[in-house]
């Protein structure tokens, strides 16, 4: 995969401000580790490569077991691996990125209203919608993952 162009080079202060929403993000009441399973969750819904190389190293490097990230795509049928926060904020994730097909229903709210306190659903949508467009942004503009960096060196 060859980079189309370097958007951190072309645009910096874009780049910042997203920065600045992760930063936001990474203090709210959040558990990392919950919005690094989110990260990970929405970068597979939208297969960039760039972002699942980098949050699985993330995850890994902070602990998170292998099967877990294994199973991270079919969480739903992973039993007790995932707690009720985590399946939570899953199921919303999923909602949420694929708004266009969903609508982001009535009952999906609820759900997610039943286990996070408002501010809480508020950061977590803010860490969705970030995602979303870090994968875009990697994907339309080919960024290289890791991975493929380290294969070719």
């Amino acid at each position: 995969m060859t980079g189309r162009l370097d958007y951190d080079r072309i645009a910096p202060a874009g780049v910042k401000a997203l920065g600045g929403v992760y930063g936001y993000i990474m203090q709210s009441n959040l558990p990392a580790a919950l919005i690094n399973l989110v990260y990970l969750r929405v970068s597979q819904i939208n297969n960039c490569a760039y972002c699942l190389d980098m949050h699985m190293r993330d995850l890994l490097k902070n602990g998170v077991k292998i099967e877990k990230l294994a199973l991270l795509q079919a969480w739903e049928e992973a039993g007790n691996l995932f707690d009720a926060r985590e399946r939570a904020a899953l199921a919303w994730a999923e909602t949420v990125t694929r708004v266009a097909d969903t609508g982001v229903p009535d009952q999906a709210y609820e759900a997610a209203r039943g286990v996070f306190e408002e501010r809480e659903l508020v950061d977590l949508t803010i860490a969705i919608g970030l995602m979303n467009t870090y994968n875009r942004m990697a994907i339309s503009f080919r960024k290289t993952p890791q991975a493929a960096v380290e294969k070719t060196a």
